[in-house]
């Protein structure tokens, strides 16, 4: 490990928010830093064919470089691009995008689209998730810290502003106050109709704590929710659509993006009302819910017990659709019906070869894959095409700005 810093020119923007350099002939990623900056970093972490550094000085700063919003900016662990101007952070991302599909899926001249962006940069979130420091004050995770790697543990940066969550998560959660040592693992914070408040813990008996607002208040041990005040639920209104989103269930943290999305699905996909619709990790059914008045059937297939339960819920109206609470590896195999168009809305970690193996012999006519992560949307992409599939066009949607996370929805045709 080198311990005295290092000067280095940086040449390229990743994915993960890090700019890259090469020193001593290994490629160095440094975060916080820009292409065409030279900076002076220091190496934390040496691997076979990379280095790791963190940074310590901006020596000569990129012409694109703006000052963050944020005092925590480089400190916390939550945003990556509050030193760059939006406009040139939604150029990044789809840059980035792009890469990943011609480096990772071997895909020439991938066809990606300008990215969609976010009706505001700042104040977005409907929902915030934080930690306790030793103190109990309401924190996030250091920018220093990697669970894997024990060097580097995960410390709690308490903080003191946060431009990310919608302004009705903003003014209650500087309120909150906990006793310290008190038994939790998160505390987290939803906005729909109403607000709600979820300790997360894996004792029973429920922590301490004084709150004089009128929120929903939910205990989550494990998965099983218990309700302290209020309501086990809030309810989130999508393009005028109320959907019920449970204390454990997923939902889309942009509520304005998450319904650029349902517009964009509605816009480019190809069905008729004699169109079968299987929705695959379809969660609380926020696609399913705007296919289900337009096509013949919807089927659904979902392993969380909490979305299965808010699918129910949220499609109780029709009687055009299935749901199946199971592992898509599991379903997918042994469905008998064909469905013309597949929607598909995966975790980070993509596609299990089960899952495209199973849609490839199923031959649907098209498929729309959302996606979080562009490095296993880029592999699976790749095996789609080697299954018969064309790539025929990529959106990025801007869900998460000052963050390096990218959304996209790709089309392919059989």
């Amino acid at each position: 490990m080198n311990e005295k810093p290092i000067q280095i020119s940086l040449t390229t923007q990743t994915y993960g928010g890090q700019a890259i350099g090469r020193y001593n002939g290994k490629a160095v990623f440094v975060p916080f830093a820009l292409p065409g900056e030279i900076v002076r970093a220091r190496i934390v972490e040496e691997r076979k064919n990379f280095t790791r550094a963190e940074l310590i000085e901006v020596v000569k700063a990129s012409p694109r470089r703006i000052m963050p919003k944020c005092s925590h900016f480089t400190h916390c662990g939550g945003c990556h691009y509050q030193h760059l101007a939006y406009s040139d952070q939604l150029t990044t991302k789809t840059d980035i995008l792009r890469d990943q599909l011609t480096r990772i899926g071997k895909i020439g001249n991938p066809p990606v689209r300008a990215m969609v962006p976010a009706p505001s940069a700042w104040n977005y979130r409907n929902h915030i998730q934080f930690h306790l420091d030793e103190n109990a004050k309401l924190g996030f995770i250091s920018a220093q810290a990697d669970p894997a790697r024990p060097e580097f543990p995960l410390n709690v940066l308490p903080i003191t502003e946060c431009h990310l969550p919608e302004e009705t998560l903003n003014a209650l959660w500087p309120t909150l106050e906990f006793e310290p040592g008190a038994p939790l693992e998160r505390v987290s914070l939803r906005a729909g109709d109403e607000l709600m408040l979820i300790l997360e813990s894996e004792q029973v008996e429920a922590p301490e704590m004084e709150l004089e607002s009128d929120i929903s208040v939910v205990h989550m041990v494990a998965e099983d929710p218990i309700v302290l005040a209020g309501d086990d639920f809030i309810v989130v209104e999508v393009l005028g659509r109320p959907f019920k989103v449970s204390a454990g269930s997923f939902f889309q943290v942009n509520t304005a993006m998450a319904g650029e999305m349902v517009k964009h699905l509605l816009e480019v996909l190809p069905f008729t009302a004699k169109t079968t619709l299987l929705d695959v990790y379809c969660g609380v059914g926020l696609f399913s819910a705007f296919f289900a008045p337009r096509v013949k059937k919807v089927i659904g297939i979902e392993l969380a017990p909490s979305s299965c339960e808010d699918f129910a819920v949220n499609l109780d109206q029709f009687d055009n659709v299935d749901l199946y609470e199971a592992p898509a590896e599991e379903v997918l195999p042994a469905l008998q019906e064909y469905a013309e168009l597949v929607i598909l809305d995966p975790p980070r970690a993509g596609l299990d070869k089960v899952v495209i193996d199973a849609l490839v012999a199923s031959h649907p006519e098209t498929i729309a894959y959302v996606s979080c992560d562009p490095a296993t949307l880029a592999r699976d992409a790749a095996r789609l095409i080697a299954g018969g599939y064309k790539l025929k066009q990529v959106t990025p949607f801007d869900l998460f700005p000052q963050t390096y996370h990218i959304e996209s929805i790709s089309i392919f045709e059989k």
